[in-house]
Formats: structure tokens, sequence, C-alpha cells
């Protein structure tokens, strides 16, 4: 008897999941289907001039990696607002607005790092001190503790490298802002622009050069910033508001499917395809749309992907893992 109600009980499972039919990466069939859903929100096209192998590249995060020792809860004692937007609390601190683009490398484990260190030390030092931490830094020196650089890496690894050995500035690829600005060029994954176009050979592993670039002081040593503490966040929703309501944006990370990647509006929830990877990304808030609870986060991809770089994504039930691997940490503002 119990075998029979097995073998319905599989019938049952995979009838379920022919419901939910796959459609090609990047296709167009992915982007209708979406929107004939009318679900939470709108898909477009992000992604016209590229090879989902070269997409896949860019989810760089090995999820379930090392973790940090998680700091203690204190969400209880906080009267959280409904909404909450990180760019409008700290509005002196400008790094909160800015979004990169990883170009070709699968370094958005350093990416989602250094995007919220820059913006806790502006914020922790009430706006004195505003400066871009350098991704190539990170990305280049940061060895197998924070894992493979552009094959991919740890989120944790780079808060401790933050703690423990520093970190220069730098800004975006021919910025020459900062000691080490990053050095790896934007291309053009999203339409027919005037960036290069993507592949997947390129994006290799910066070289650890421990000295700024020609013209820059002060000297590299000199240069560093470093942090006081670094921890993860319980996965608990109310905590990860309370730590970005009272420090700043977090790093998150969290599995990428095919349908995110046609995100460009509204709160996404999974509906179809099958995971691309592990993605890391800076959350800076919170709020409701349309009866649906969301976080605000900033992606990598520049500012022509999604909704001008950034996406909201749901809140409260650990959606894609989003609420499992938050990590975060505090400037050592000490040495200012």
């Amino acid at each position: 008897m119990w075998q029979s109600l097995a073998v319905l009980g599989l019938l049952a499972a995979l009838v379920s999941a022919r419901t939910v039919p796959i459609f090609p990466p990047l296709s167009h069939d992915l982007v209708n289907y979406v929107n004939k859903l009318n679900t939470t929100w709108k898909a477009g096209y992000n992604f016209n001039n590229a090879d989902i192998s070269y997409v896949k590249k860019l989810c760089g995060t090995y999820l379930h990696g090392p973790k940090l020792p998680s700091r203690v809860e204190f969400a209880g004692d906080l009267d959280l607002p409904d909404s909450f937007d990180s760019r409008k609390q700290w509005p002196n601190c400008p790094t909160i607005g800015e979004i990169r683009d990883q170009g070709s490398c699968g370094s958005c484990w350093a990416f989602g790092a250094v995007e919220a260190m820059s913006d806790r030390t502006c914020i922790h030092t009430n706006g004195r001190v505003s400066v871009e931490i350098s991704a190539e830094d990170l990305l280049s020196c940061c060895g197998l503790e924070c894992g493979m650089g552009c094959n991919g890496g740890y989120p944790s690894g780079a808060w401790k490298f933050w703690t423990e050995k520093g970190l220069v500035t730098g800004g975006l690829y021919d910025s020459h802002i900062g000691c080490r600005p990053y050095s790896i060029e934007p291309c053009e994954h999203h339409t027919k622009g005037s960036r290069p176009p993507c592949t997947g050979e390129h994006g290799e592993t910066p070289d650890c050069t421990k000295r700024c670039e020609a013209g820059y002081s002060p000297t590299y040593p000199r240069d560093k910033h470093y942090g006081a503490d670094s921890y993860g966040v319980p996965s608990s929703e109310k905590e990860i508001m309370a730590e970005i309501y009272k420090n700043g944006p977090v790093e998150g990370a969290f599995t990428v499917y095919d349908d995110f990647l046609m995100y460009k509006s509204g709160v996404y929830q999974h509906v179809s395809g099958e995971a691309v990877g592990g993605h890391a990304i800076r959350i800076l808030g919170w709020g409701v749309e349309d009866s649906t609870p969301y976080w605000l986060v900033a992606n990598s991809w520049n500012t022509d992907w999604g909704d001008n770089g950034y996406f909201k994504i749901l809140r409260g039930e650990d959606h894609c893992g989003i609420e499992s691997e938050i990590v975060a940490g505090i400037p050592r503002t000490s040495q200012y």
C-alpha cells in the first residue's frame, strides 16, 4: 500500500513541476511569460547582446561558505519604520547612490563588500570621510581566504580582509579616483551602445599591485582604510532591517535564476527558470509596494540593467536565500 502511495506522490510532484514551463535563458519567451503572469514585477531585456555563459560568470559568489561570527540581536529595542532608504537617510554620503560595474569578472562578492564599506565609512564619520573603497584591491590582494578572484569568492572573506589587512581607495574604471581604480572595463551586455562587447574569456583577476597609480598620494600603505569589526547578521527580517537602520547598507547574497536576469521593475519573485549561480549585492533599504514587502537592492551591472541599476526583491520569506547570508562591519573610525 505504502509503495502505491509513494508512486502516486512522485507522479503528482512530476505533474506539478511540469506546470511551470522552462524557457531558454535571456529569451523573448521568458519575458512574455513573466509579464503575462501579471505578478509583482515586470520583465524586459537587460542582456540583449550577451551569451548566458558570460552572465553565469557575473554570478561569482560561493553560497553557504565560511561564516563570520554573528552579532548580538538588537532589533527588539528599535522602532523600525515601514520604509527606509539609506540614500535619503544619509544624503551627505554620495557612495550610497552609486551603481558600479564589475565588468567581465565574477567579482560581485568584492563589489557588494566595498560598496557597503564605503557607505559605512561615510556614515560612521558623520560625512567627514567620503571615500570609494577599492574593489580592485580586494579582488586582487585577498587570496584563498576570499576565494578565486574573478572566478568567484566569499563575502565573509572580504569583510574579514578589511578588518585584518585594510583596503585602499579606488573608483570606477578609468576614473583615476583613489589609489587603485578598477582596471576591468565595462562591456556592452545591455544594448548596442558604445562599450566593447562582453566575452566570457575576458576579466582575468588583476595582479595584486601594492602601489597607487601614478600621480596619486598618499602612498599605498598610508591609503589603507580598516574595519574595526566584521560579522554576520542574524537571518531575521527585523534584524537585517535594524542593522541597515542603525549602521548603513549591508552585503547580501542570493541564488540568481534565469528570470531575475530579465528584471526591469516591481518586486522580484522567482517564477520560472533554472539557477544561474550565487550573486552578491548591497541592500540599502526596504519598503512595501502594492502590499508586497521588499528589500531595496543595488546591483553591480551598471545603471542600464534593471531599474537604473537597482532592484526590489520579496522581503521576509528568505526568497532565493536573500536573508540567509547577510554580512557587514563597522569601520575603524579612530584612524581618521
